[in-house]
């Protein structure tokens, strides 16, 4: 990878961090509030568990920007966690924080939705 993509990918990523600091301090919608109605009651309870739903999206999110980060300064950046195979720069366009290359998050992904093994023992297995 040259240094002008690496560059690129660097101002995405560290973009994409600013915006999602931001979110991750906003906290307001996973408080809990009374309400006499108990149909307001569910209602707020609905709204409180999106908001948490989206939190932890986006604080995954941001463990994987501030991961692809630091990967970036020690050299690693676009080497799959796993194989340690190139990821491919299409992938890297669409996923800039991205670990994997598609081959093992694919197996991650569909030995997790068969709920077979966790997430990080089917990377230990995907080789």
């Amino acid at each position: 990878m040259t240094k002008t993509e690496l560059n690129r990918f660097k101002e995405i990523l560290e973009t994409k961090l600013a915006e999602l600091s931001k979110g991750v301090r906003n906290r307001d919608g996973i408080t809990i509030e009374k309400s006499p109605d108990a149909l307001d009651e569910v209602q707020n309870a609905a709204e409180r568990e999106l908001a948490i739903r989206n939190l932890d999206r986006e604080s995954n999110l941001l463990r994987n920007v501030r991961s692809a980060l630091r990967r970036i300064d020690d050299g690693t950046y676009g080497i799959c966690l796993h194989c340690e195979e190139e990821v491919s720069p299409k992938r890297l366009n669409a996923v800039p924080w991205t670990p994997y290359c598609i081959q093992c998050q694919e197996m991650a992904d569909r030995n997790q939705e068969e709920g077979n093994e966790a997430f990080d023992d089917v990377l230990g297995h995907a080789a």
